[in-house]
Parts: C-alpha cells; sequence; structure tokens
C-alpha cells in the first residue's frame, strides 16, 4: 500500500477537513477521507465540523491511519485521540493540524496559519484531548466537576495527587493551544473516555484552587489557558475577518508576547505566529507573517524593533530564546508593591519619580494600576521605564550590571504619553542594557557564566583597546549605567555599590587619574552626598579637586564643577566645620592668573547644569564669561536649575542678558517650570519680552503647561499677544491635557479675532483623540463662519481614528453644505481603518450625489487596511454598473499584497469578462511581492487561462520579486510552458536579485537549458550582486555553462567594486579562468574605491598578477578618495608593492585633501613616504580647506606644518576656510603662519558672512580687527548679511 500523496488545494484559502469513518471495533485501523472545503468570509454561522486541539506528541513512533486506500504516519497522540473520537455508526467530520495540512508543503504551511484562527472559530465545537488515562485523571475530572456540589472533602490529598498531573500535562504548556481555544466558540475537554464542557472544568478548577498547590509558575501557566476557555461561551457565532487573515483582536502582541512567552512550542518561530491570529495590531509591515525561512535570530530581532522601534540595538542567536536590548530611555517610577487576583491580573502600586510633574502632580505621583496577566510576575522593586520610540513602557528588573525584562509591553490604565514627547519629558535620558530571557523563570540567570558571556559583548570601548582592559571598561560601563538609573529611583545604597566597583574597574583599566575615574568618583561623591554621609562626599571630593589641579588645571571646567559639588555639599550640611575649606575654595575663585579663555559652548554646557557651577564661573570670571543667547536657551530648557540660573544671569548681568524670541520660545514650550521661567522674564524685562508669532505657537503647542503659559501672556501682555492662524492651528493640533481648553481660553479672550480658517478647521477635522470635541467647540462658537470645504472634509474622513464622529457631525450641522467631491470620496475609501464605515454613511446620507469614479475606486482596491474589500463589495451592491473597473483599477488589485486575491477575486465574481487583463495588470500581480502575487497570478490564469498575456515585462517582474518571484515563475513555467519568454532581461533581472536569485536562475537552467542566455549582462548582474547570492550564482554559471560565460572587463570591473563579496568571486574567477581575466585599468580603479573589500581585492590581483596590474593615476585617484577605512592601507600597498610606479599627482593629493574620513592618515603616509615630491598645488589646499565636514582643518595644519611656505594660499582657498571653518583655522592661518601674506579680497568677507553655523560672527569680527577698515566695494555684502548679528554690522 503507498503512502497518502496530497493533491493541492484549489484556492489557498480553502481548508481540507478530515471524515473520520465509524466502525464497532475500537482495535480496527482509522480509515478516513480527506475533502476539500471553502470558509467563506461572507458566511457568519458556525460550519458542522469539530475541530482537534491536541499536542503532536513525539515524532519517533508513529502509527498509520489510511485515507482512501493510502497510509498516513501520525504520531502516537493523535492516532489515540482519533480512535477516542471514532464512533460506532456515523461519521465524524474534523479539521486536525497534522493531517489536513500538507506538512510538506511549506507554502501551503504558512497560508494555513495565518487562517488558524478562522479555522478554529468556524468550528462548531473544539475538542481539547489531554491524553489517555493515566494518574487517576478520571477523578481528577470527575472532582472538578463535581467542584460546585457540596461534596465530601475529606480526601482532599487523593483529590490533589490527581489534579495536579493533569494539569501539569503537555497541553497546558503548548503555545498553538491558546488560539485554538481563544478562537472556540464551544469546547470540550478530554482525557481518556472522560469528557467535560470547558466552561464547568473552568469554573470547578477555580472552585478547587485550594487543590492546586502552591506552585506559582503552574498557577500563572493553568490561569493563563483557563481564562481563554472560559470565555469560549460568551463569544459570538462568528469569527471577524480582516482582508487576508483573521484576527480576534484580543490584544496588542506585546502584551500577548508578555503573558504567553513561556509556553513551548516545538519550532521556536510558532512562539510568535501562535500569537498573530489574536492580535489587535496592524502586521502588515512587521515582518512577522510566517515564514519558517526566516531565521528565529532574525524573526526574534524583528518583534523586538516591531514593539519597541526599528533603531534600537538588539542581539540575538539561532539557538537561543534570549534578546540582548541596548537602548536609552527614561526612568519612569518603581513598583512599591505588587499582587495578582484570582484573574491573573496584577494589581500594581507605582511610585513615579520624574514623571510626577509630567502628569500635572505637584507631589510625587503613586498610583495603583491594573497591568494584565504576565508570564513573569511583576514585584516590588521592579523599575518602570520608557524606552526611546516605544509606544508604552517597560517594566524591567536590575540585576548587577544590567536589567532584566518582566514585561516589554505594559498597558497602564492611566496615558502618559510616548516616548516622542521626550522634549517635554522630565529626568535624564538613560543607556538601558536589557535582557529578555523567554527560556527560564529564574531570577538568578546573572549568576550563569554562559549568561555573563552573552552580555558581556555590550558595552562601549575604544578600538584596538587590548583585551583585558576592554573587559574591565566593558563591565564599568554596564555597572556605571544601572548605578546612573538606581540614583534617579534613589536607591542611592545600591548605586553606590555598583559605582565603587566600576571606579575600580576603571582604575585597573586605566589609573586613579584617567578622567572617567574621575568622573565616576565625582558621581559617587554626589550620591554620598544625596544620602546624607558627608564625610565620605567631602573626602573625595577633595580628592578629586586636587587631581583634576594637576591633570587638567585649576581653570578647568571639570574642575569647576567638582568644586560647586563641593561648595554644594557644605551648604546642604547646613554645619560650620567645613568653613575652612570653603575659605580655600573662595581665594581660590579670586585668582585670575593663568586665566584661559572661555568659549561660548562652555558655557552652555553649564547652563544646562547646575546653579552652583555657573556661580562659581561667575565669581571667577566675571565678565570674562560668554552670556550669549545660546547660553539663556540652554538655561531655558535646563527642567532642574533654569530658573535659578536665569535668575542668577539677571542679577549678575543685568542688561546683558539677551532675553530674545528664540529664549522666549523655549520657556513658552517647556512643560514642566516653564510658567515659572516666563513669570520671571516678564517681571524682571517687562516689556522688553519679545511676544512673537513663534512665542505664542510654542505655548498654545505645549502638551502639559501650555494652558497656563498663554494665560500668564494674555494676562501680562494682551493686545501684544498675535493670534494668527498659524497659532489658532498649533492650539487646536495640540493633543495634551489643556488643548481644547487653549481653544476655549482664546475664544473666551479675543473672541471674533481668532480666524477660524479653512487651514484651522482642517487641522480639528484631522484630529483623532479630541477632534470631534473641537469641531463641536467651532461650530458652537462661531456657527456659519466655520468654512467647510472639500479640505476640510478629505481631512476628515481621511482621519483613521475620529473621522466617523467628525463627518457625521458635519452632516448633521451642515447638511447640503458639506461638498462631497470626488477627492473626499477618494480620501474614504481610502481610509484603512474607519473607511467601510465613513463611506457607507456618505452613501446613506447623500446618495447618488457620491461620485464613483476611477480614482475613487483605485483608492479603495488599494486600501490595504481591515475594510478593503468589503468598501468594494459596498460600493457594487449600492452602485452597480456604475462602478468602474478599468484597466487601472484592476492594475492596483493585482498589485496589493494583504487581501489583493481576494479583491481580485470579488472583481472577476461581479464583473466577469468587463475586468481587463492587460500586460500591465499582470506585470503588477508577478511583481507582487507578498504571498498575493502567486494566489492572484493562479487565480488570473485558472479563470482566464490564455487571456492572461506573459511577456517579457511580467517575467522580468517575477524574476524581480524578492517574495514570491521562484514561485511564480514555476506556475508560469508548469501552466504556460514554452510560451514564457526567458530573454537575456529576464535573467539579467535574476542574476542582479538577492534572496532567492540563485534559486531562480536554477529553476531557469533546469527547465530552459540552453535557451537561457548567459550574455556578458548577465556576468556583470550576477558580480555586482552584493549579497551572499552573488557568489552563488556566478559559482553556478561558471559550473554549468563555463565557456559560455562572458568574461569581460565590464564584469570584473563589477567583481572588484563588490564591497561585500568581491574577494571571493574575483578568487573564483581567477581559478577557474586564469589569464583570460582582464585585468584593465578600470578594474582596478573599482578595487582601489572599493569601501569594504578594497585591500583584499587589491592585494589578491597583486599577488595573482603582479606587474600586469596597471597602477595608474586614475587607481591612484580612486584609492584616494576612498572613504571607507581601507583608502590608508591601499595607498600603503601599492607604495609598497609597486613604489615609483604609484603616480602620486596633484589630482590625487587634492582627492586625499578632500577625504572626509582618513584623510590626514593617508595625507600623513605620502608626506612621510614621497616627502618633497608631493605636490602642495592651490587644488590641493582648496580641497583641504572645503573639507569642513571631515578632517580638513587637521589636513591644513599638517600642511602648513611639513610644508610651510609651499602651500599655496590664495583668495579662494581663504574663502573655502572662511566658509567652512571657526575662528581657529582663520587664527592660525592669520597669526601664526602667514600674516599680512593672506589675501582678504571680496570674496572671502562674503564667505564668512554666509557662514552662519560653522564661526562666521567671529571670523569677520577677526578680519576687521587685524586687517582694518573694510574697502568700500565690500560695504554692500556687509549690508546684505547685517542678518549675521549687530555685532558684525557695528564693527
Amino acid at each position: 500500500m503507498s503512502q497518502y500523496c496530497y493533491s493541492p488545494l484549489s484556492q489557498m484559502s480553502n481548508i481540507r477537513l478530515l471524515r473520520l469513518m465509524p466502525n464497532e471495533n475500537n482495535t480496527a485501523n482509522i480509515r478516513c477521507e480527506l475533502f476539500e472545503h471553502a470558509l467563506r468570509e461572507s458566511d457568519k454561522a458556525t460550519y458542522p465540523y469539530e475541530a482537534l486541539s491536541y499536542v503532536w506528541g513525539g515524532s519517533d513512533k508513529r502509527q498509520s491511519i489510511f485515507i482512501d486506500n493510502q497510509y498516513l504516519a501520525v504520531t502516537l497522540n493523535l492516532h489515540a485521540a482519533l480512535l477516542r473520537l471514532r464512533d460506532r455508526d456515523i461519521p465524524r467530520i474534523i479539521w486536525v493540524d497534522a493531517v489536513c495540512i500538507n506538512q510538506e508543503d511549506k507554502q501551503e504551511k504558512e497560508h494555513q496559519i495565518q487562517s488558524m484562527a478562522k479555522i478554529y472559530g468556524k468550528a462548531s465545537r473544539v475538542i481539547v484531548w489531554l491524553g489517555e488515562r493515566a494518574d487517576d485523571s478520571d477523578i481528577a475530572l470527575e472532582a472538578i466537576r463535581a467542584a460546585g456540589k457540596p461534596t465530601n472533602t475529606s480526601n482532599k490529598e487523593m483529590i490533589q495527587q490527581a489534579i495536579l498531573p493533569l494539569l501539569q500535562r503537555p497541553w497546558f504548556r503548548r503555545i498553538w493551544v491558546l488560539q485554538e481555544v481563544a478562537a472556540a466558540r464551544y469546547i470540550m475537554i478530554s482525557c481518556g473516555p472522560t469528557e467535560i464542557d470547558g466552561y464547568a472544568f473552568c469554573s470547578g478548577l477555580e472552585l478547587l484552587k485550594g487543590f492546586r498547590g502552591t506552585r506559582s509558575d503552574l498557577q500563572g501557566l493553568i490561569r493563563s489557558v483557563t481564562y481563554l476557555i472560559r470565555e469560549a461561551i460568551f463569544r459570538p457565532k462568528y469569527v471577524s475577518s480582516r482582508p487576508g487573515r483573521v484576527s480576534l483582536d484580543i490584544c496588542p502582541l506585546g502584551e500577548l508576547i508578555d503573558m504567553y512567552h513561556t509556553h513551548e512550542a516545538t519550532n521556536r518561530h510558532d512562539k510568535i505566529y501562535a500569537l498573530l491570529g489574536m492580535s489587535s495590531d496592524d502586521l502588515s509591515a512587521a515582518g512577522l507573517s510566517p515564514d519558517y525561512r526566516v531565521s528565529w535570530k532574525e524573526l526574534l530581532q524583528r518583534l523586538v524593533k516591531f514593539l519597541l522601534n526599528k533603531q534600537v540595538s538588539v542581539e540575538t542567536w539561532n539557538d537561543k530564546e534570549m534578546a540582548i536590548i541596548n537602548s536609552r530611555g527614561y526612568v519612569l517610577g518603581q513598583v512599591s508593591s505588587a499582587e495578582r487576583d484570582q484573574d491573573g491580573k496584577q494589581n500594581v502600586n507605582i511610585n513615579f519619580k520624574n514623571i510626577s510633574q509630567h502628569l500635572g502632580h505637584t507631589k510625587e505621583c503613586k498610583a495603583h494600576w491594573n497591568l494584565q496577566a504576565s508570564a513573569k510576575s511583576v514585584q516590588k522593586g521592579d523599575i518602570v521605564c520608557l524606552l526611546q520610540g516605544a509606544s508604552k513602557p517597560t517594566i524591567i528588573r536590575p540585576y548587577k550590571d544590567h536589567f532584566a525584562i518582566t514585561m516589554i509591553a505594559a498597558t497602564f490604565s492611566e496615558t502618559i504619553g510616548t516616548e516622542s514627547d521626550s522634549d517635554r519629558w522630565p529626568g535624564f535620558l538613560r543607556d538601558f542594557l536589557l535582557v529578555w530571557n523567554w527560556e527560564k523563570a529564574s531570577d538568578r540567570l546573572q549568576d550563569q557564566e554562559e549568561y555573563e558571556s552573552l552580555i558581556e559583548a555590550n558595552g562601549q570601548v575604544p578600538e584596538r583597546c587590548p583585551k583585558e582592559l576592554e573587559d574591565y571598561m566593558r563591565k564599568a560601563t554596564r555597572l556605571y549605567n544601572v548605578a546612573l538609573i538606581l540614583e534617579d529611583l534613589e536607591e542611592y545604597k545600591e548605586a553606590k555599590k555598583r559605582l565603587q566597583e566600576a571606579i575600580e574597574g576603571y582604575k585597573r583599566a586605566f589609573g586613579k587619574e584617567h578622567l572617567r575615574t574621575l568622573e565616576l568618583i565625582d558621581k559617587l561623591a554626589i550620591i554620598y552626598k544625596k544620602s546624607q554621609q558627608w564625610k565620605e562626599a567631602e573626602e573625595l571630593l577633595l580628592q578629586v579637586i586636587q587631581i583634576r589641579k594637576c591633570v587638567q588645571g585649576e581653570e578647568h571646567l571639570d574642575t569647576f564643577h567638582t568644586l560647586a559639588n563641593l561648595v554644594s555639599a557644605y551648604r546642604d550640611q547646613r554645619e560650620l566645620k567645613g568653613i575652612e575649606e570653603l575659605k580655600v575654595i573662595t581665594d581660590l575663585l579670586k585668582r585670575k592668573e593663568h586665566a584661559t579663555q572661555i568659549t561660548e559652548k562652555e558655557v552652555v554646557r553649564i547652563a544646562q547644569s547646575s546653579k552652583e557651577v555657573m556661580t562659581l564661573l561667575l565669581d571667577r570670571r566675571g565678565g570674562d564669561v560668554p552670556i550669549t543667547e545660546g547660553v539663556i536657551k540652554a538655561a531655558a530648557g535646563n527642567r532642574e536649575w533654569g530658573k535659578e540660573i536665569i535668575t542668577l544671569l539677571l542679577d549678575r548681568r543685568g542688561g546683558d542678558v539677551p532675553i530674545t524670541k528664540e529664549v522666549v520660545e523655549v520657556a513658552a514650550g517647556r512643560g514642566w517650570g516653564g510658567k515659572e521661567i516666563m513669570t520671571l522674564l516678564l517681571d524682571r524685562r517687562g516689556g522688553d519680552v519679545p511676544i512673537t508669532e513663534g512665542v505664542v505657537k510654542a505655548a498654545v503647542g505645549n502638551r502639559w503647561g501650555g494652558e497656563e503659559i498663554i494665560t500668564l501672556l494674555l494676562d501680562r501682555r494682551g493686545g501684544d499677544v498675535l493670534i494668527t492662524e498659524g497659532v489658532v492651528k498649533e492650539a487646536v493640533r495640540n493633543w495634551g491635557w489643556g488643548g481644547k481648553e487653549i481653544m476655549v481660553l482664546l475664544l473666551d479672550r479675543r473672541g471674533g479675532d481668532v480666524p477660524i480658517t479653512e487651514g484651522v478647521v482642517k487641522v480639528a477635522a484631522g484630529r483623532g483623540w479630541g477632534g470631534k470635541e473641537i469641531m463641536t467647540l467651532l461650530l458652537n462658537r462661531r456657527g456659519g463662519d466655520v468654512p467647510i470645504t472639500e479640505g476640510v472634509v478629505k481631512a476628515a474622513v481621511g482621519n483613521w481614528w475620529g473621522g466617523e464622529e467628525i463627518i457625521t457631525l458635519l452632516l448633521d450641522r451642515r447638511g447640503g453644505d458639506v461638498p462631497i467631491t470626488e477627492g473626499v470620496v477618494k480620501a474614504a475609501v481610502g481610509n484603512r481603518w474607519g473607511g467601510e464605515e465613513i463611506i457607507t454613511l456618505l452613501l446613506d446620507r447623500r446618495g447618488s450625489d457620491v461620485p464613483i469614479t476611477e480614482g475613487v475606486v483605485k483608492a479603495a482596491v488599494g486600501n490595504w487596511g481591515w475594510g478593503g474589500k468589503e468598501i468594494m463589495t459596498l460600493l457594487l451592491n449600492q452602485r452597480g454598473g456604475d462602478v468602474p473597473i478599468t484597466e487601472g483599477v484592476v492594475e492596483v488589485a493585482a498589485g496589493r499584497g494583504w487581501g489583493g486575491k481576494e479583491i481580485m477575486a470579488l472583481l472577476l465574481d461581479r464583473r466577469g469578462g468587463d475586468v481587463l487583463i492587460t500586460e500591465g495588470m499582470v506585470k503588477a500581480a508577478a511583481g507582487n511581492q507578498g504571498w498575493c502575487g502567486k494566489e492572484i497570478m493562479t487565480l488570473l490564469l485558472d479563470r482566464r487561462g490564455g487571456d492572461v498575456p506573459i511577456t517579457e515585462g511580467v517575467v522580468k517582474a517575477a524574476a524581480g520579486n524578492w517574495g514570491w518571484g521562484k514561485e511564480i515563475i514555476t506556475l508560469l513555467l508548469n501552466r504556460r510552458g514554452g510560451d514564457v519568454p526567458i530573454t537575456e532581461g529576464v535573467v539579467e533581472v535574476a542574476a542582479g536579485r538577492g534572496w532567492n536569485g540563485k534559486e531562480i536562475i536554477t529553476l531557469l537552467l533546469d527547465r530552459k537549458g540552453g535557451d537561457v542566455l548567459i550574455t556578458e549582462g548577465v556576468v556583470k548582474a550576477a558580480a555586482g550582486n552584493w549579497g551572499g547570492w552573488g557568489k552563488e550564482i556566478m559559482i553556478l554559471l561558471l559550473n554549468q555553462r563555463e565557456g559560455d560565460a562572458p568574461i569581460t572587463d565590464g564584469a570584473v570591473a563589477q567583481i572588484a567594486g563588490n564591497q561585500v563579496w568581491g574577494k571571493e568571486i574575483m578568487t573564483l574567477l581567477l581559478d577557474q579562468r586564469g589569464g583570460d581575466v582582464p585585468i584593465t585599468e578600470g578594474v582596478v580603479k573599482a578595487a582601489a574605491g572599493n569601501q569594504w573589500g578594497g585591500e583584499e581585492i587589491m592585494t589578491l590581483l597583486l599577488n595573482r598578477r603582479g606587474g600586469n596590474v596597471p597602477i595608474t593615476e586614475g587607481v591612484v585617484k580612486a584609492a584616494a578618495g576612498n572613504w571607507g577605512k581601507w583608502g590608508k592601507e591601499i595607498i600603503t600597498l601599492l607604495l609598497n608593492q609597486r613604489g615609483g610606479d604609484a603616480l602620486i599627482t596633484d589630482g590625487a593629493v587634492a582627492q586625499i585633501a578632500g577625504n572626509r574620513e582618513w584623510g590626514k592618515e593617508i595625507m600623513t603616509l605620502l608626506l612621510d613616504r614621497r616627502g618633497g615630491d608631493i605636490l602642495i598645488t592651490e587644488r590641493v589646499v582648496k580641497a583641504a580647506a572645503g573639507n569642513g565636514e571631515g578632517g580638513g582643518k587637521e589636513i591644513m595644519t599638517l600642511l602648513l606644518n611639513r610644508r610651510g611656505g609651499d602651500a599655496p594660499i590664495t583668495d579662494g582657498a581663504v574663502a573655502q576656510i572662511a566658509r567652512n571653518f571657526d575662528k581657529e583655522m582663520m587664527t592660525l592661518l592669520l597669526l601664526d603662519r602667514r600674516g599680512g601674506d593672506i589675501p582678504i579680497a571680496k570674496g572671502v568677507v562674503k564667505a564668512a558672512a554666509e557662514n552662519g553655523e560653522g564661526g562666521g560672527k567671529e571670523i569677520m569680527t577677526l578680519l576687521l580687527n587685524r586687517r582694518g577698515a573694510t574697502p568700500r566695494s565690500l560695504k554692500g555684502w556687509l549690508r546684505q548679511w547685517r542678518g549675521m548679528g549687530r555685532g558684525v554690522a557695528k564693527k
């Protein structure tokens, strides 16, 4: 008897069902039939089949079942389940994954997985098979069944001994069973011959919770499953589908992962894939759709980046269920207590540290919140943080030098904003090293050697650091980062322990006097001060001060900082014992000898720190301290000391403190503390405080303190406060606590002067949360003056979250005045979330006035959100033949990913032959990278056969399809054979493809043999393919078509320029073709300019072909301009191996001077090796002068040091310097080196005036001071660039 062979499903959306044939003999062979069944999305009722939820069990021992007189091997557990389910008299219709899915067909398996929720949701009943009777399982189930009745509990020990083994059965631990019972409408639990209703099982188990034992891990595991079983009877008898898949919409994916990641799966991928059907997230762009070709390492990385953000640094492994995450974020607070309720939800008390003021609280914020159940329990001492880019907080647990993730996406009961508001968050941005471990529940993982080795590689250290020092530094850096976070939480004892160990690490690596070591000691002293250990703080600070004075000098800002910390410690101590030391410091501050110039950048840094440091600086240097606009802006943005620093500066420097509009904008846009700073400015400078439109916009757009600040401005400056359209738009856009209140305030205070323009109303119409309330306010207060234009209505109907409410409001209030244009309808049908509801509303309210044009239909067909197919069905139902199904419409449908097949089937079903099957639409289907591409192509071939044009363009689109290209080409070859054109262009596209390129080329060679053209273009495409597949494709071509593969200089140049696999492909080529491989100037130039693999390829060429490798001026210039780290190495290689043959012309030297990455290193090498032979021409100097973002300043200094007067400093070069550098470079030329030889022409002055960010004002001041009066011819330029500042214009 032969093994059962599956027939392909006629449609991938269909399923197979198993007809289990009856037999009176319980030991007889199991005989079945498989038949195909369509689960139509339009059907609402369940189907008369049962779905089996079970554990596969081991695959080493198998039993056979018989399908259509052919055998199929199944696991012992499934065989036992089928024996129990087989009826004596009637067939039984069952869906069971191991049989109804062809497990050898990965494509079918991946597609069916996406429909699992639908399959179990449509079943009339889900049977949970726990296994055969064992360990008194029948006693356990009967005890659970009878728990609700009065019963004798004298035999508690026997009941417990029976229940515990039952709950420890593998079914409760498996990940896939969660979705299966979550989708079910009715559940029957079966164990051997005993059956019990699912709801009765959960209810009885809850009443018997005292018999479960005290194992918290088991209780959590059982609760997570019984919660889903209990809810089954309350679910409707239909499932809610989205185009392309079914979603149970239970909760976001992050919450599901937190709850269930400790459940087991045979394949690690299933720990994610099994939860997708329960997720309420839009996962279309997350890269998480079932695809077992994606490695586990990559899949887990995608998940982390989806839950946090795409830029986060993640390290994963194929053999571990663990991720190590490096991210920045904010500390929000700490868990003070936590306990679970009977449903597994966690009642958590949280003390918020930094977020209190952010939420509007004046005192420390404490909250009692209910968190969702999670596999790892939240504990007292856990930390709540918000990582950069994340939409939800993460709960973490501190260990010695890292944190373990307890919940990656905690859903709280109060909105606290997101990291995108970080410019308004209080507190400091910290570095988090996080370990997310799914493998074990142990909290002692940090003690394991393997665990330590995994995190050991995380931490920033300088390149080329010796291994031993590197280990010390990494460990110290991790300890320091954890200490900072613990300091934020006022966990000073633990912070001190980690800092002390980190300091020892830096001492071992660099010594006691290293600046990093001193920084850590400084921080340790601050923590001692905060914990009121005054003596320890004083000793450390005095120690650091002495070292800094010796190493950095008395005038260094770091010395000032440490001095300020010591003064602060004495002040906070409020004792006289430190008076002598304070006197010594005061004397030091009065000394001025050897004072160095203080830059604006340094003062900005101080303005961002503390009042004490600024006080010390002003005491020490007085009027020498530049108090610029940038300094005041930094102070205004200082979340902790802003008001105090500005008060100090106003007290000490009075009218010299610039209060510009930019400064006031920073103050107006601040959350916590913004009102106090604004009040201070108005009190001290009155009418001189500029209240510009920008200031008012910053205030009304302030999400946390805006209402208070705008009230203050209106109270103090009245009519000076400009209420422009831009201001009102910003107020309407403000979705923080006071957005609506600010609009009410403006309307109350300024009435009709508040411009309610089309732009304002569009912003209101496009708002999500709160949009309806603001639109209602506008209509109530300004009535018919509110313009309801096409733009406004488009914004409303395109609003994903509040669109339906807003458009309903507009139609209710303004009726026929609401324009329903083509643009409006396009926006409505294109709305990915609420489109179906909005277009239904428009059709109901405005009927035939709603235009259904080609553009509208294309927008509907292209809507890949929840309602794309539903919208098209609605349009066809209500407007029938008036819906234009044009070529453009069908192309959009063919190119759709998710849901594309369903929409194409809908169009073909409803409009038949009117649907145009053009080359363009077939190309769109062939190039569709989602699973739908193959499905759509299959559908077209099934429904329209020979009418489907298979042109070169179609096959090229398929060959370039990174998703399912191979499958689509296979389909075309199977269905259309010789009609499929395999042209040179097709093969070129395949050869240049990354993933799957080799498979497509193999397929073409296998199926079309010698008809596949291997031209120069094909070889060049493969040679330039940077993926690992380029090498494989080249091997394939050389092996299968060796003599036919033309190896031209163009192809070899492509290989030489391949930055990833160039060396490997070049080696292969030289090995197989030897002297036939042309090594031309173009090839060598490509190698020399290769920024990653250039040195290796150049070495290979020189070793294998020696003097035949041409080293021309062009080659040297290519190496000189190589910005990668290999540019210097290639030049060194050429000089070492070819010496004088390497032509170093002024063009090559100019390339080096303009190299922004490695220019200085290469220039030094040339000057060392070739000395005076290196031409330093005007062209070279101008290239260095124009290298503003790289090492131009260093290169210019090098040239002046090594070649002095040989470097021609022309007016063109000086203009480049004035445009790209700062005052220091110009001073170097004017003062130190060339003095009066420096030409200051019109172009130089113009360039300095244009240098707005690089120090143009200082350069202009220097020019005027050192070179006297400005020539009359230059005065016009000064007038033109007066905007540089009053200082330059005045001079």
